[in-house]
């Protein structure tokens, strides 16, 4: 896989757009927010303004995972649905292709992360400093080779799905920082998506859910 920041120029995929908030199918390989540098100014939030200026930021996904992401319309939604991420209100579901046969079909990690500060931006468990994490999982099929693997994160850490699965012994395939060998090259992504995603609409509070099928 290249480490150059050649991303993707499809257009926007808008799942559900409204007075309030911005749903969008985020490309693998875009980032999220500007990186360091006028190279990686190119983004998810730059491309949203260019059609929607008022757009604001809520949370984030990593450059190579795709899928469901919220944007808020108002200052009063970002508000309203930042806080309830910060709560852990918001439900979001996770697909992946993992290296390996996960056993058994369904489990939890509970592992702390902190951030690997002499590999950053990579993540690390430390059970000294770290800051809680957990994800559960559902295998939906497994062969010897891989694993399709459904995941909720109870919380948000930065890379959570990636340390986790990894910890398992069954890292993501196409993982650059995470996954090895074959398990790393014979991908032309990372196999994280980001499917499924439930919260309260911000002017209300009704319940609602998006959803974008996996691209792999």
């Amino acid at each position: 896989m290249s480490t150059e920041y050649t991303p993707p120029t499809d257009p926007l995929d808008i799942l559900h757009a409204d007075h309030e908030i911005l749903i969008v199918n985020k490309p693998s390989g875009l980032l999220s927010v500007p990186g360091k540098g006028p190279h990686l100014a190119d983004c998810l939030i730059a491309r949203i303004q260019d059609v929607f200026p008022q757009a604001l930021l809520i949370h984030r996904l990593d450059r190579d995972t795709s899928g469901v992401m919220v944007f808020a319309l108002t200052p009063h939604a970002q508000r309203h649905i930042g806080l309830q991420f910060e709560k852990r209100q918001t439900k979001k579901t996770y697909v992946a292709r993992v290296a390996g046969r996960l056993e058994p079909k369904t489990g939890t990690v509970d592992l702390p992360l902190i951030v690997d500060w002499p590999n950053r931006p990579k993540q690390m468990v430390c059970h000294e400093t770290g800051k809680a994490a957990q994800t559960d999982w559902r295998v939906m099929n497994a062969t010897d080779a891989e694993s399709r693997v459904r995941m909720f994160p109870k919380t948000g850490r930065s890379h959570q799905l990636r340390v986790h699965m990894l910890a398992l012994g069954h890292p993501i395939l196409g993982d650059p920082f995470y996954a090895e060998g074959p398990a790393r090259d014979d991908h032309a992504r990372l196999m994280l998506h980001s499917e499924e995603l439930r919260l309260r609409h911000p002017d209300g509070g009704e319940g609602i859910r998006f959803r974008a099928k996996a691209p792999f």
